[in-house]
């Protein structure tokens, strides 16, 4: 005779094959804030989001520093899991403001110590390029005029109303050219821009701006032959072009101390929704595929040093070679007061 437990079990799996079949779990969310020139294919996108049943989702949030602010001003309660575009001008802001959970992704070994600023790995590097002014070099060559070659240069009366730049409180590549002429110049870095205010220097908001609707070599043909951009940018007017030329309209100045080296960072914010999926998603930021992706969608050099360069960009990209250098203390203990006095000088 059977033991009433062997029919209690029978009866248990009899149940068991009759259940319906699990339903199975839909993609998981998350979101990711940046600033406005973010781009990456879409193709590369679904790549994580297929081996991480996922869905990404981007909030693009203007340029870095009003990106920065919305991050700071909901930290919170977070519209994002992740944030990207904080750069090496804003770092220490971001860091004070303690928006970022610390993350040591394991693919930070295939990066030099040279990017990584923050030791407590709260922001991690993804990218790096070289801000200078960029030329349109046909405006120069038609007007006989000679290419500028240092920041004196810029404030001769031949380059009266020649130069559009963006507002260093709002912009990363603003303050990085400001930033630039503060090592070149030290305390006297004020002169300087009263001299360049003189000369009719156009101040705008975002980088979008000054390339797209200001600069005369962009499609928009706007009234000035030389913007603050990305020794990248060259590369980016071939790339884009149709047909391809067979050298780039435009050129950066590249002279001693003329460019300021700007780091890009990735950290997850604190209080977000989704953890275990950001720090996926900060390890597929630095991994080869999407480090090799992002040249020629944002034209920025990979910090991972596995990622190879498309031959456009090693072609017509510029490096410089003598960047202008100021520590990161000394950018963190005095960068609002030095954005505080030059909104003061060029009002």
């Amino acid at each position: 005779m059977k033991h009433p437990t062997f029919y209690f079990l029978l009866f248990t799996l009899l149940l068991a094959s009759c259940a319906p079949a699990p339903t199975p779990t839909g993609p998981q969310t998350i979101t990711v804030m940046t600033h406005d020139s973010f781009a990456i294919s879409e193709d590369v996108i679904k790549t994580f989001e297929a081996e991480n049943n996922a869905k990404v989702s981007f909030i693009q949030s203007g340029d870095a520093g009003s990106m920065l602010n919305q991050a700071t001003l909901t930290k919170d309660a977070p519209i994002a899991d992740v944030i990207f575009g904080v750069d090496n001008t804003f770092l220490s802001r971001a860091l004070e403001a303690d928006i970022f959970e610390a993350y040591q992704s394991p693919e930070l070994t295939n990066i030099a110590d040279e990017f990584k600023l923050d030791p407590s790995n709260r922001a991690l590097p993804v990218d790096y390029g070289d801000v200078c002014i960029n030329y349109d070099k046909a405006y120069f060559t038609e007007n006989n005029l000679a290419v500028p070659q240092s920041f004196e240069d810029l404030a001769k009366p031949e380059y009266k109303d020649l130069l559009v730049m963006e507002n260093p409180a709002t912009s990363s590549p603003g303050l990085a050219f400001l930033l630039a002429t503060r090592a070149h110049f030290g305390d006297g870095y004020l002169d300087y821009w009263k001299s360049l205010k003189d000369n009719g220097v156009v101040v705008v908001d975002g980088w979008e701006t000054a390339y797209y609707t200001n600069f005369s070599a962009s499609s928009g043909k706007g009234p000035q032959p030389m913007v603050v951009s990305y020794a990248s940018s060259p590369a980016a007017e071939v790339f884009f072009a149709s047909p391809a030329p067979s050298e780039s309209p435009t050129a950066s100045i590249v002279a001693s101390g003329m460019c300021f080296r700007q780091i890009e960072f990735v950290g997850i914010l604190k209080n977000g929704q989704n953890q275990t999926l950001a720090k996926k998603f900060v390890d597929f930021m630095l991994s080869q595929k999407f480090q090799e992706d992002m040249p020629l969608n944002m034209f920025v050099y990979p910090v991972n040093k596995n990622a190879q360069l498309p031959e456009v960009f090693t072609n017509f990209a510029q490096i410089a070679e003598s960047p202008a250098s100021l520590s990161y203390s000394e950018i963190a203990s005095n960068r609002d007061a030095w954005i505080e006095a030059w909104t003061a000088a060029m009002k």
